[in-house]
């Protein structure tokens, strides 16, 4: 079935590439500045999807395409962001989204939007990982504990994700920075201990249980 797609990008590099990528898909495309975003939506009403490129304030310029999307539409959002933010980053939780860095492939951009407009297999069962009552979805990017999502920042969710999917081994600090962060985090490791206080905060005390300290070591997920 061909989608609708509204395309917002105020830099010309990303207007060149996901013209590109969204020609090879069966898809109608109007795209324009961030200014105006709010005109497009109103001309397209029924879209199915809005990739955004989002500059400067993230967190707000998410948060302000979120607004937008709740006023009687249905489409979903696919963010493009730079890397140096994702640190902070928050998807928003009412609309679905995926999100993707500034200089990604041709290719990943393509597959994240297909999976946004045409969802497959990658909304099976083992995208789902359930421990209680909270359920990690590793296809959006999302944690709800008792049906309602919590509030994570993107390195929260890594890590929260990378240790519950890796039940029972303990890790080091500086094994998280390089498995959870990527790089050797030049601030040191006890961000870590941040990230992990942040996280049992807002999993709750019954779930931050599961999140345990192992002393002199690292930590570990107990199933």
């Amino acid at each position: 079935m061909r989608k609708s797609v509204i395309f917002v990008a105020d830099s010309l590099d990303n207007a060149h590439k996901f013209q590109s990528v969204l020609q090879t898909l069966d898809v109608d495309v109007a795209a324009g500045s961030s200014a105006a975003f709010p005109s497009l939506l109103r001309k397209h009403p029924t879209c199915d999807l809005v990739v955004y490129e989002a500059r400067g304030d993230v967190l707000a310029t998410l948060a302000s395409v979120e607004t937008l999307l709740l006023e009687d539409h249905v489409a979903s959002l696919l963010a493009v962001v730079d890397e140096s933010s994702l640190g902070e980053l928050r998807l928003p939780v009412q609309v679905k989204s995926d999100f993707v860095v500034h200089g990604a492939s041709s290719e990943e951009c393509a597959a994240r939007i297909r999976q946004l407009l045409w969802p497959g297999t990658e909304g099976t069962t083992a995208d789902f990982i359930t421990v209680d009552d909270m359920v990690i979805n590793l296809a959006t990017y999302q944690v709800t504990v008792a049906g309602k999502p919590l509030d994570f920042t993107y390195l929260e969710y890594a890590l929260l994700s990378f240790l519950v999917t890796h039940p029972g081994r303990t890790y080091s600090r500086d094994a998280l920075l390089r498995r959870v962060w990527g790089f050797d985090y030049y601030g040191g490791s006890r961000t870590v201990d941040v990230h992990v206080r942040r996280v049992r905060a807002k999993l709750g005390p019954d779930l931050a249980q599961h999140l345990e300290t192992v002393r002199g070591v690292g930590y570990l997920w107990s199933a």
